[in-house]
């Protein structure tokens, strides 16, 4: 069994789980393999401090074709998206160039088209007016694929934890943050995250074309509490000092009450035709 993290970070995700995994089933977790999917060296440096035994990789395609757990949080996120903003009956597409941000006709030969078919054709039909935004995340409409693919063949699961609308929206989401606080996404390039709203609809839509089921997204704060996120954090709070106990719960608040993380921050499982309902997600 497969046990594979996708997404940037120190790898404590991956390391908490293994522990996690390790106290609750010891024989589960001495067969477990862990991969983890990351093209950064410098991350790949800080996650092997936390997680030393595991196998690196570039993308999905390259981990080994057996059943696997998937984690991904805050992965899809940091995929690089493109825009394309209404103006008058038809679209333009926004480009960032040395000077700023330029927008071109999607219908010019000139605009680049990765995917097979041009992404021009699957865009609404624009309706007259302008200012309105829509995004598209091709990486992520190619990783769907795969892991749907995967998913369908063989035993297996994956866990998304994102923040996004449901289903599609229209919008500029493009968003960069450094030292906790918003900042410009067009100053100091390579020191501030970028990132951008997912599309859970387009990616869970994605993943179930290609044979495997999706289960939600529904709020990560409904999904930690249906799981027992403030029961399991009241345990832990009880055995700690008073400074350390009022430190948990607020962590467990931020992460689950709507007006914080719980409500634009969404949950969505993927799985096997055979698997059953994964525990948080039933109606």
């Amino acid at each position: 069994m497969l046990l594979v993290e996708a997404g940037p970070g120190r790898g404590t995700l991956m390391a908490d789980a293994l522990r996690a995994i390790r106290h609750a089933a010891p024989a589960f977790c001495a067969a477990l393999s862990v991969h983890l999917i990351e093209t950064s060296a410098r991350l790949r440096a800080l996650q092997q401090e936390a997680v030393p035994n595991a196998v690196w990789h570039d993308s999905l395609e390259t981990v080994p074709d057996e059943p696997l757990l998937l984690l991904a949080n805050e992965f899809l996120d940091a995929l690089p998206i493109r825009q394309f903003v209404r103006r008058g009956d038809s679209w333009t597409e926004r480009y960032v160039i040395d000077s700023g941000f330029v927008e071109m006709d999607s219908r010019s030969p000139c605009v680049r088209t990765p995917s097979p078919q041009p992404w021009s054709s699957s865009l609404p039909k624009p309706a007259r007016g302008g200012g309105d935004v829509f995004e598209i995340c091709e990486p992520a409409v190619d990783f769907a694929a795969v892991l749907g693919r995967r998913l369908a063949a063989r035993p297996g699961a994956a866990l998304f934890l994102d923040y996004g609308p449901s289903d599609s929206t229209m919008g500029d989401s493009l968003q960069a943050i450094r030292d906790a606080g918003p900042a410009d996404p067009l100053r100091d390039a390579g020191f501030a995250d970028l990132t951008a709203h997912v599309d859970f609809g387009v990616f869970a839509r994605g993943v179930t074309a290609a044979g495997a089921v999706a289960h939600g997204p529904i709020p990560q704060g409904v999904f930690l509490s249906r799981i027992g996120l403030f029961q399991r954090t009241d345990r832990l709070a009880r055995r700690q000092p008073p400074a350390r106990s009022m430190a948990l719960i607020e962590a467990a608040r931020r992460l689950a009450e709507p007006d914080r993380m719980g409500r634009l921050f969404k949950a969505l499982a993927l799985c096997h035709p055979g698997c059953p309902t994964p525990p948080g997600f039933e109606s």
